[in-house]
Order: C-alpha cells, then sequence, then structure tokens
C-alpha cells in the first residue's frame, strides 16, 4: 500500500509518500512559503532533487504542485493518482474529541473544525489540506492522526489546571500536549529496545527540537507531558519562553503599552533561547557562540537543559520511578553536549552516561554505560512513518 502522508503547517507542507510493505520513502519534499510566493522542493529516494518556485496562494495550490511533482515524467515516483491507495493528515489538535487516529468522514472534519480555537494556526491549515486531497483524489480513504491524541490518557489531575472548574466543563481549559505521534512512535521503539512490555514500564521521552516537550509514559500510556493547553507551555524552546508566571503577560502590557495578544506573540516567537541569547533559535549558532565567549548564548544553553532536568526529574517522581529515557527530534538526535548537560543533574537516578557514545548525532544507540540504573537511548524519531502505520491499521 502507497500512503501519502501530509503535514500542514500554517505557511509550510510536509509530505512523504511510503510503501506500507517496505516502509521506505518512495519520495518526500516540502512546500514553504505558502500564501507569500512559494518553493517546493521533491526528493525522489535515489533520485535528484527537484525544485519548483512558483506562485502558492493557498494550500490547496500546493498540494496540486506537490501530486504533479509525485506524477512528473521526469522527477516522478508513480505513473498516475490512482497508485496512491491512502492518505494520512497530521492534524495539531483533537481536543477532547479524539483519543486516536481515525479515517476522515464529514462527522470527523465538522469536529476538527470544533477545534479551531484551541489550534487557530495549525487545524484551519490542516483542513486545507484534507480538502485539497479529498478535491484532488475523490475517493482515496484519508485518516487524521492528532498530535494530541497519545496524551488522552492522562489522568484528571495531571491535566486539570487550578483555574474555576466551570472553565474546563465549559471552554475546554486544560492541559492537551503536542508531538503525541513523536512520543508514541519514540516510546513504543524505546520498549522494544529495552525488551519491555507496555505493562509495568516507565519511560520518559524528551523531543527536544525548536519545538520541545518531554513526556512521561506509563504502561505504554502518557501520563503528563509539558506542553499544556498551548504548545507555548513547558520547556524554553528555540522562540518560545515556556512556562512563566501568568501575571507576566499583564505585567509586560502594561511596560510595553501593548494589548495581550503582542504580549502573547513576544513569548511565542520572539522568546526563548533566541530572546535571551539575542543570537539565534539555532542551538548550532549558540554552541558556536558559547565557544566564543558570548555570556548569553551559554546562559541559554544552559537554561534549557536545567528546565529539561527539572522536567524529567518531575515525571520521575510522578511515576514513582523511571527505566529508561529518550532522547528524540533535532537537539535530542544532534545536540550530544545538551544530552551531556541534562543528564549531568541525573546522577541522582544513577544515571552514567558513556560519553563516547553519546558522541554520535541522528543515529539509535544507547548511550549510558551498562552499569547505569537507567538506560539512556538516542532514538530518531518518525513521525510520517508513524502516522502511514497508523494509517494502514486504520484501513485494515
Amino acid at each position: 500500500m502507497n500512503v501519502f502522508v501530509v503535514n500542514c503547517g500554517s505557511s509550510s507542507l510536509k509530505y512523504q509518500l511510503i510503501d506500507s510493505e517496505t516502509e521506505q520513502v518512495i519520495a518526500k519534499g516540502l512546500c514553504e512559503r505558502i500564501g507569500i510566493d512559494g518553493r517546493l522542493t521533491h526528493k525522489p529516494n535515489g533520485g535528484e532533487e527537484f525544485i519548483r518556485e512558483d506562485a502558492m496562494p493557498n494550500h490547496s495550490q500546493a498540494v496540486a504542485y506537490v501530486l504533479e511533482a509525485l506524477t512528473d515524467e521526469k522527477h516522478g515516483v508513480i505513473s498516475s493518482l490512482s497508485e496512491i491507495d491512502a492518505v494520512g493528515h497530521r492534524v495539531v489538535h483533537g481536543g477532547e474529541k479524539f483519543a486516536n487516529s481515525v479515517v476522515i468522514t464529514d462527522e470527523v472534519i465538522t469536529a476538527i473544525e470544533e477545534c479551531n480555537d484551541l489550534a487557530p494556526l495549525h487545524n484551519p491549515a490542516n483542513l486545507i489540506g484534507i480538502s485539497a486531497c479529498k478535491a484532488l483524489m475523490p475517493g482515496v480513504p484519508m485518516t487524521a492522526v492528532f498530535d494530541t491524541a497519545f496524551h488522552q490518557t492522562m489522568p484528571e489531575k495531571a491535566y486539570m489546571y487550578g483555574t474555576p472548574y466551570e472553565y474546563y466543563k465549559d471552554y475546554k481549559v486544560r492541559k492537551y500536549g503536542f508531538h503525541g505521534t513523536s512520543h508514541r512512535f519514540v516510546s513504543g521503539r524505546l520498549l522494544e529496545l529495552i525488551d519491555k512490555t507496555e505493562t509495568e514500564s516507565k519511560v520518559i521521552i524528551c523531543h527536544l527540537g525548536n519545538g520541545s516537550s518531554i513526556t512521561a509514559v506509563k504502561d505504554g500510556r502518557s501520563v503528563d507531558t509539558s506542553m499544556g493547553f498551548t504548545p507555548l507551555d513547558g520547556l524554553i524552546m528555540g522562540t518560545r519562553s515556556g512556562s512563566i508566571d501568568p501575571a507576566v503577560v499583564q505585567f509586560l502590557s502594561e511596560k510595553l503599552n501593548c494589548g495581550i495578544d503582542e504580549v502573547i506573540n513576544i513569548l511565542n516567537k520572539k522568546s526563548g533561547v533566541e530572546g535571551i541569547s539575542g543570537v539565534s533559535s539555532d542551538f548550532r549558532d549558540l554552541d558556536a557562540a558559547s565557544i566564543e565567549g558570548n555570556e548569553r548564548a551559554s546562559l541559554a544553553l544552559d537554561m534549557f537543559a536545567y528546565r529539561a532536568a527539572q522536567v524529567i526529574g518531575s515525571f520521575t517522581a510522578s511515576m514513582n520511578g523511571v527505566d529508561a529515557i529518550a532522547f528524540t527530534a533535532g537537539i535530542g538526535e544532534n545536540n550530544f553536549k545538551i544530552r551531556k548537560e541534562i543528564c549531568e543533574y541525573l546522577g541522582y537516578l544513577g544515571v552514567i552516561l558513556d560519553e563516547k557514545k553519546n558522541a554520535v548525532r541522528g543515529e539509535e544507540i544507547k548511550i549510558s554505560t551498562d552499569d547505569s540504573k537507567v538506560t539512556v537511548y538516542v532514538i530518531p524519531t518518525n513521525e510520517e512513518l508513524a502516522i502511514a502505520r497508523e494509517t494502514v491499521a486504520l484501513l485494515q
């Protein structure tokens, strides 16, 4: 079965065409600057990269260009769209309505639309991608795989906020968590590697990238996660502040003489390690600046590792122990310095890092020593493959 995996962001579209039997990527690519000008980068497996710069006023046009690239005589990998057997869509927010992936129906689309208030930048884009694929590939079965679904197993004591209960009942104000597809994929792989079943297991997954979140997974289920009502909560990130005192929002609104919307924009797009360092949101740039003696870059890196270690500690307490920890995503997979700094805080758990093994980038590897009381792994995430697997399972 050939599964077309679609991941629509607010101004981008990532895609992969995957052979579900071999789990090989047939082709993949990215549409950027949708609504601005438009750029498609298409990479067939074993073929040359193809770049198309053309107007992409909306996601519908972007999907059309992608399908043209997949069937193109020179750069394509299939002869016609009939060779696409199913489409798996990443959908950011499913609210409380979806605890699992689902086959897309009119009722599902309506339910996703009802979650638009919870993810105003992403869910509408996800819906446009669904609509465009339905129009261009009528009759092809499609699924929705939700970022939030994996975290719907959190208990009330973990997801409820200390606000009046009516706000939860009336407006669904609660912790939802994100990166669920990645956390599900990596936690499942980690259990395989440490030879544990989902029952009686306690693991912590550190999805560390420009957006970062950490999840406690007990007996194969998410029981707590660092992101909250929105992805702004939790760890310090590339440009996001992470958790702060809520009163800071009002304080900054008054001091900067601006509205709450502008303050939230600052906390989302101008804060995090970029705001602290004044250098960049890219950790490679921060590493270079820190080596050159930039104290603010060093501070940003220290704060990031410190907050991550704090969350790992709190989740270890909430599960009353931890068997293994996994690092994943861009920073987690590639930045050995950050992994080392985080693990240095975890000596009380009996974590002992093998520094030689930890020096790798982007590989699946155990980076703790054999006598470490908690096993630590690096596991590359593969959200597209996870979406393809979910799609095949649903349709079978």
